[in-house]
This record gives structure tokens, C-alpha cells and sequence, in this order.
């Protein structure tokens, strides 16, 4: 259920129900053991209030009443949770099929009426034919359960029938050989008084399912008739099954009816019986859909460049000319380019050729994925231009010093130019040679060195441009440490300390 607002959609506005089947007791037992733990009791618990709205016995429409009924009913709140809550238990119903919400307007009052027109549960052998619903149980109860589940809707065929091969012949008598209609002569009284009194009406059909797509005849017509899987493709035309599969798959992946046609002609697809198997089929077909997205992801790449070239053309620029480098904005070589260009075409290089184009001059080989889906990131997101980007390769990539070419860390570095609104050439190297500044500040105040500015850095914890009041306390210095004494030369020191001490007692 598609709400916008909330305001349209409250306790107040009214609503009726309309259904043209009634349950029997397998559809009592398909609710409470097949959709009740796919969609929770509270909203199976829904199905039946709507349901119930109409008398038992007949079909039709029921009576105008408010959304305030439905809300008690659920134990609902008077209030926007509850509200909430209502519209997700009837867009669970609508997922599985069970509902179709219609909202009608009333010109005269100037209001809106919700219809909730209530659908009949599949049969077991319909529900186990839809892959989106067996999958979707699957997961809620496990595979196991699922497989018990199903044969506890089912009788099994007697052994005597299940171990021969019998041919059945169909003998059944048709209408048209026993009964004869007058089919000269139409009733119109009839058919009016039909149209009229009748309860139901031109309902629509349960919706056909988005994954049944090609049929049988497509299928065969398509695929090749030399083909070693020919004889496993015309089966399909009695195995219901492997089509439903198939059409999911094609379903899933975005697949044409020549792309579905490729796989089932592939080896592998198919066991020696005939049987299909569905997981081999989804790999190959997830392959195809990952190279269907990298291709339409190329393309888009190109076109969004082509747009801005033409752009740029029709804007007068010229694509062709090139700008001036001056002495005062020269970047040192890098070592991965030494000998093979010198400064002053290092620079013109990094002023005028394309990001691409740069990128490559600093790998032997093919740029990484990695790299280049980086830089194609930065300058299709950031908005960087070109020159721009090729100094910031320069600073990441041709500093060998530094070794940071991380995600984060030129991500990081990009964003920080963005703030600096660095848009040319000239400020992007204005913006490194800064940040050079601040690297080597850095490393000097870590050596204990005086900065780039002259002076000492500011006592630890003291006032800036305040001097320390703490007094400068000498410290004794290890004293380096000579020759062993001589014996006479300890006599003499002894006897000189024994000269000092006489002289002091005096």
C-alpha cells in the first residue's frame, strides 16, 4: 500500500471489502500453515476481519464503515503508529496476493473510500509452482520443514500406480456431445436481470507473475535445432517446473530472450535425464549480468565524458591548447620519471595532458583497477579538474618518500581541496608546496630543531608569546670517564688531601 501522507489515510476515512469466493477448509489450512509464517498472524488475522465483513455463504460487497473498526479489531492505537502499523499488514497481504487496495473518490463529500478487495489463497500445487513464494518460505521455516510441509498437502499416488509405467487416455465426454443449445434465440431480459442482480463482478484476474515471461514457444523457436540440448528444451513444453524456474532466473538477472537461450545451450546446464539444474543456470547467468552491468557502467562513463567535451565545445574552449608552466610553479621530477623528462616537461605534462593519459606515465604496465576507479571517482564525483588531479597524483604517487596511496588517505586530501576551493593549476601547487611546509615543521618539532621560522617552539602547557617562570636549572652532564690511577699517583692525592686537611684544622 502506497500512502504519501498519513492525513489521507486514518481511522475516519471508511472503507468496504469485496470478495467473490469463500474459504473452504484447505484455504483455512494454506493460511495457517503456509502464508501465517510468511506474513505473521497479525496480519493473517487482517484477512480474516476483511473477510468476515461479507456474511458467510455469499460474495459481494459489504457495508460502508470506518478505518476506526479495523483498528479496534487489531488492538490497534488511535494514533499514527497504529495507523503505520495498518498499512504494513495490508502491503503484507498485497505482496503475497491475498489483497488489492484500491482508494475511490467521492466527489460529492470530498473524500476518499479504501476498497479492499480480498483474493482467494492459492491452491498447494499453485503456491509450490510460484518460485517467489517456496523461496520466500524457505527462508522464513527452513528447507527441510518446506519439504514436509508440502507433502503434508499432497496424498501419495498408490504403489501399484507409482511403480509401472501406465498410459493414461483421456475418455471424458465433452459439453457440446450432450447438451444442444439454442443459440438462434438470446434473452435479453436474461441477461440484464444476470448483469444486475449478480454480487460479483468484472473483477480482474490475480495478476500474472513478473517472472513468467518467455513461454515454451518463445523458447523453442529461439534456440538453436543442431543443438546437443535440444532434445532437453523440448521437455519443458510438460514440465511446468523448470519453465517457472527458468523465467525466475531471467527475471532475476535482466536476462533477453536471447541471453536465456545462450545458457540452455551451454554444457553443463542440463543432467543426462533432462533435469535442470537451477543453481549451475543462476552462476552463468549472475556472470552475464555482471558483465551486462560493467559494460552499461562504461558506458555511461563515456557518454557522461562525451557530454562534457561537448560542453566545453560549445563553451569556446580550446581542448587543443596548450598552457604555460611558470618557473616559480615547477615541481621536481619524480624518481619513476627520472631520465626519461626534465622539469620543465614534467610540469607542461602535468599542466596539459589528460588524468588517464598522466596516470599512466607512473606504471611499467596497465594501471590498477583499484587506482584508476579511484582518481575516475574523484574526478567524476569531486568535480576536480584535470590539472588539479594531476597534482594531487603527483604529491600521492610521484613522492616516493611518503608511501601513503590509500583510499582514505588521498579521498581525504581530495576533500581538503575541495574546502580550500582549489580549482587551477596554480592554487593546487600553491596548496602543496604549503602542505610540504607543514610536513617539514612537522618533523623538526619532532627532532627537537627550532621550526622553519626561526625561534623556539612554546614551553609545553605555557602561554603563547609569554615567557617561562620556572628557573632554568642546570643539569649534570655524564663526565667523560679516563685512565685507570696509578698507585703513586693515588699516594700523591692522598697525601695532598692530608696537606688540605692540616692547613684547614689551623
Amino acid at each position: 500500500m502506497r500512502i504519501g501522507n498519513l492525513l489521507q489515510y486514518t481511522e475516519n476515512h471508511r472503507y468496504y471489502t469485496f470478495r467473490d469466493f469463500s474459504l473452504s477448509s484447505l484455504d483455512y489450512k494454506m493460511l495457517s500453515l503456509v502464508y501465517q509464517p510468511m506474513i505473521g498472524g497479525l496480519a493473517i488475522a487482517l484477512f480474516h476481519q476483511l473477510y468476515y465483513g461479507v456474511p458467510e455463504g455469499s460474495c459481494g460487497y459489504s457495508g460502508l464503515d470506518t478505518q476506526r473498526k479495523l483498528l479496534l479489531g487489531l488492538g490497534l492505537e488511535m494514533n499514527e503508529r497504529g495507523r503505520r502499523q495498518l498499512i504494513e499488514q495490508c502491503s503484507m497481504l498485497e505482496a503475497v496476493g491475498l489483497l488489492q487496495t484500491s482508494r475511490v473518490g467521492v466527489p460529492e463529500q470530498s473524500e476518499f473510500v479504501y476498497e479492499y478487495e480480498l483474493l482467494e489463497p492459492l491452491s498447494p500445487g499453485e503456491f509450490f509452482r510460484n518460485l517467489h513464494l517456496t523461496m520466500l518460505l524457505r527462508d522464513k521455516i527452513g528447507k527441510y520443514p518446506l519439504i514436509a510441509l508440502r507433502e503434508m498437502f499432497g496424498s501419495k499416488e498408490p504403489d501399484e500406480l507409482a511403480e509401472s509405467q501406465l498410459e493414461k487416455e483421456n475418455i471424458s465426454v465433452p459439453f457440446y456431445e450432450i447438451f444442444r443449445l439454442n443459440a438462434q434465440s438470446t434473452d435479453n431480459e436474461l441477461e440484464q436481470a444476470l448483469s444486475e442482480v449478480a454480487p460479483a463482478r468484472q473483477a480482474a484476474s490475480r495478476p500474472p507473475l513478473e517472472s513468467a515471461r518467455f513461454t515454451y514457444g518463445e523458447i523453442i523457436m529461439h534456440f538453436p535445432r543442431m543443438s546437443g540440448n535440444r532434445k532437453y528444451v523440448e521437455k519443458l513444453r510438460t514440465d511446468a517446473d523448470q519453465l517457472t524456474q527458468i523465467n525466475y532466473v531471467a527475471y532475476k538477472f535482466n536476462l533477453k530472450l536471447p541471453d536465456v537461450c545462450y545458457l540452455l545451450d551451454e554444457e553443463g546446464i542440463f543432467l543426462e535425464n533432462g533435469e535442470l539444474l537451477i543453481d549451475e543456470l543462476q552462476l552463468r547467468a549472475a556472470q552475464l549480468y555482471r558483465q551486462d552491468q560493467k559494460r552499461q557502467n562504461d558506458r555511461e562513463r563515456v557518454l557522461s565524458r562525451s557530454k562534457e567535451l561537448e560542453r566545453e565545445l560549445d563553451s569556446g574552449d580550446e581542448l587543443i591548447e596548450e598552457h604555460a608552466v611558470g618557473e616559480e610553479h615547477y615541481l621536481p621530477v619524480p624518481s619513476q620519471l627520472d631520465g626519461r623528462c626534465d622539469v620543465p616537461q614534467y610540469n607542461m605534462l602535468m599542466r596539459n595532458e589528460p588524468r588517464t593519459k598522466f596516470l599512466q606515465r607512473f606504471f611499467p604496465g596497465t594501471v590498477p583497477d583499484l587506482i584508476e576507479r579511484l582518481f575516475e571517482r574523484i574526478e567524476f564525483n569531486y568535480r576536480l579538474p584535470e590539472p588539479v588531479i594531476n597534482v594531487l597524483i603527483h604529491y600521492v604517487i610521484g613522492n616516493n618518500d611518503s608511501k601513503r596511496l590509500s583510499r582514505t588517505f588521498v579521498e581525504s586530501v581530495a576533500a581538503n581541496m575541495l574546502v580550500k576551493q582549489v580549482d587551477t593549476f596554480e592554487k593546487a601547487i600553491g596548496y602543496l608546496k604549503d602542505q610540504e611546509q607543514v610536513e617539514a615543521d612537522k618533523e623538526r618539532r619532532q627532532s627537537g630543531e627550532p621550526a622553519a621560522g626561526g625561534g623556539r617552539a612554546p614551553a609545553k602547557g605555557g602561554r603563547r608569546g609569554s615567557v617561562s617562570r620556572k628557573p632554568a636549572i642546570p643539569v649534570v652532564q655524564s663526565m667523560p670517564t679516563g685512565g685507570a690511577v696509578s698507585p703513586e699517583e693515588l699516594e700523591e692525592l692522598r697525601k695532598l688531601a692530608r696537606e688540605l686537611d692540616g692547613n684547614s684544622s689551623r
